[in-house]
């Protein structure tokens, strides 16, 4: 019986868009081409372990635009329990708006929207809780009922206070982090690599294109991606922990929860938008063993 993975943050819409150039300041630039996808880290990480055959509930606040546009259906479908999203009257949906010229050079806006009450929100306990990037004060206050937490600062975590940060480390049982957020994490609570290994059961440290290194103890395992031609990066991350999460519930060792998050991340990077191909278990376990061999044999 899988335990249900409850997933706090975003619910987004990611507006992809292509232009000749980026813009600058006073200045215009032709829009070649753009699509509109679901995304935000949450939202995207409780339909990738919906999609594997998990149990994903989303914690998120969503504006008065989640349902008409078309959001909440595909979650619906996707069966995402949302039992637990807070509507919120006076905002829309957080919005992405990401900007790609001929060069590949990239310029982001993020409208937080109904994500901005985050921080006003009363969290319920839970038993087993991804934080993903979202307001510090409510993952703070969420870390310290819940029942087992894993943890994924991301890009939001220039905003985190020490305070809140170090409030959720110290309920931590997996902190994921790339390269750079884990050196931030050290310099912002004054506590080395070695320090946070002593505290934190699990580190999972991604390196992009090089993989992944997972620490417990006095272990380390480095798990390599899964080659795939890759059309888009994005969303990469967040289905590499929606499949190390599951995996991790099913009791599966740790350096097979990196190489299940591994595969499910070439699935996603293979088309624009982050969910777009999500796999199933099943397709999951096939290209998994392709790579890495028999998966029942690794439990």
């Amino acid at each position: 019986m899988d335990r249900i993975i409850s997933v706090v943050g975003h619910t987004a819409l990611d507006y992809i868009v292509d232009v000749e150039n980026i813009a600058g300041k006073n200045e215009s630039s032709p829009v070649i081409d753009y699509e509109e996808y679901p995304g935000g880290g949450a939202a995207n990480i409780a339909v990738a372990i919906a999609k594997l055959g998990g149990k994903s509930q989303l914690i998120s606040p969503v504006g008065t635009d989640f349902s008409s546009s078309g959001y909440e259906k595909l979650l619906k479908e996707a069966y995402v329990d949302l039992s637990r999203l807070y509507t919120i009257e006076d905002r829309k949906i957080s919005k992405a708006f990401i900007f790609t010229d001929r060069e590949d050079n990239q310029t982001t806006y993020f409208y937080w929207g109904a994500s901005s009450k985050f921080k006003e929100l009363e969290p319920e306990p839970v038993d087993f809780v991804h934080l993903a990037t979202a307001d510090c004060v409510y993952n703070a206050k969420i870390a310290q009922i819940a029942g087992f937490v894993s943890f994924d600062p991301g890009q939001d975590l220039v905003t985190y206070s020490k305070e809140n940060l170090e409030t959720i480390l110290a309920h931590t049982d997996i902190l994921f982090a790339n390269k750079h957020e884990i050196k931030r994490v050290s310099e912002m609570t004054g506590k080395s690599f070695s320090e946070l290994r002593d505290m934190i059961d699990v580190i999972v440290v991604t390196y992009d294109a090089e993989g992944s290194i997972i620490y417990r103890g006095g272990d380390q395992w480095s798990i390599p991606v899964v080659s795939v031609k890759a059309l888009d990066p994005t969303g990469a991350g967040d289905a590499y922990r929606a499949g190390f999460l599951l995996a991790y519930t099913r009791e599966y060792s740790l350096p097979t929860c990196g190489k299940i998050g591994s595969t499910v991340a070439s699935f996603a990077v293979q088309s624009r938008g982050c969910q777009t191909s999500l796999p199933t278990w099943e397709e999951m376990k096939s290209r998994y063993e392709a790579s890495f061999g028999n998966l029942g044999a690794e439990i």
